[in-house]
């Protein structure tokens, strides 16, 4: 039997952003549940609770997460004050849970399938959705001065097409696959590089760093990728503990989040 004690959330999207997302919630004490791909395109696995899927079980900053079946399992993880993770790309565990809040964390840049009648508070993250039309709330992921704002009107900003800057790099700093086919990774995550180094291969095609630094992401090995598609992540800073905490980006956008969910209380807590 599912726990109602505390307050349930669903969070669409376990990847390092989705993560940041929730474990602010966990933090709080809801009870969090996060969905994936059975695949996920995880690119700072590190720091992702979607991992889990892959390896059944990953702790980031002090919160386990654990891959469960069946969302009934997730009960049995909420009573280890952990966080399950289930491969659920259609949301059919948002229909058997009933949660309090649904926060769409895919980062897609469009509405995949998020609606207001998923749940009595619907919050979602970055570009591609409307306040008070998609969702109750829109947080702006886009890195500056709105980062992690709320908006309970319109939408965030459009997605530019250009990654951040991270120590004074950003289209330098995201690897992408020359061709279509199955990844595999020749770096680990935490590696440090310079330019030319290999640090993955598409099939039998070598893909080459073309920044130095340390490997901050890189996709699971075995995963089907498209011709251009991000697959890794080289951090010209070049601290490996980096790799191994949440950012502040996705920590900035969670908050935004917990904000959200707070302001629309009444909302969740007179639900039933």
């Amino acid at each position: 039997m599912i726990d109602r004690s505390h307050a349930i959330a669903v969070v669409k999207g376990g990847g390092d952003l989705g993560t940041g997302v929730a474990y602010r919630l966990w933090r709080a004490g809801f009870h969090v549940l996060c969905t994936d791909l059975a695949k996920p395109l995880v690119i700072r696995r590190s720091v992702a609770f979607a991992s889990a899927l892959y390896d059944a079980r990953i702790t980031v900053d002090g919160a386990m997460a654990q891959r469960i079946m069946y969302v009934d399992e997730a009960v049995y993880t909420w009573q280890r004050n952990g966080i399950p993770v289930i491969a659920d790309a259609d949301g059919r565990s948002i229909a058997a849970l009933h949660p309090d809040i649904v926060i769409d964390a895919v980062m897609a840049k469009r509405n995949t399938g998020t609606t207001m009648q998923d749940a009595p508070v619907v919050i979602a993250c970055g570009p591609g959705f409307t306040a008070d039309a998609d969702c109750h709330a829109v947080i702006e992921t886009q890195r500056g001065h709105n980062l992690g704002r709320v908006l309970h009107s319109g939408s965030a900003a459009a997605d530019t097409g250009v990654p951040g800057t991270v120590g004074g790099a950003d289209v330098q700093r995201i690897v992408r696959a020359p061709i279509a086919g199955i990844m595999y990774g020749r770096k680990a995550i935490g590696d440090i590089v310079k330019v030319g180094d290999i640090i993955a291969q598409i099939d039998t095609t070598i893909v080459r760093a073309s920044l130095g630094g340390v490997v901050r992401g890189l996709l699971h090995d075995d995963v089907r990728v498209t011709e251009n598609m991000k697959i890794g992540d080289i951090d010209p800073r070049a601290d490996v503990s980096y790799c191994y905490s949440i950012s502040d980006k996705a920590l900035a956008i969670g908050g935004g989040v917990l904000e959200a969910v707070f302001s629309l209380r009444e909302r969740w807590q007179s639900k039933g």
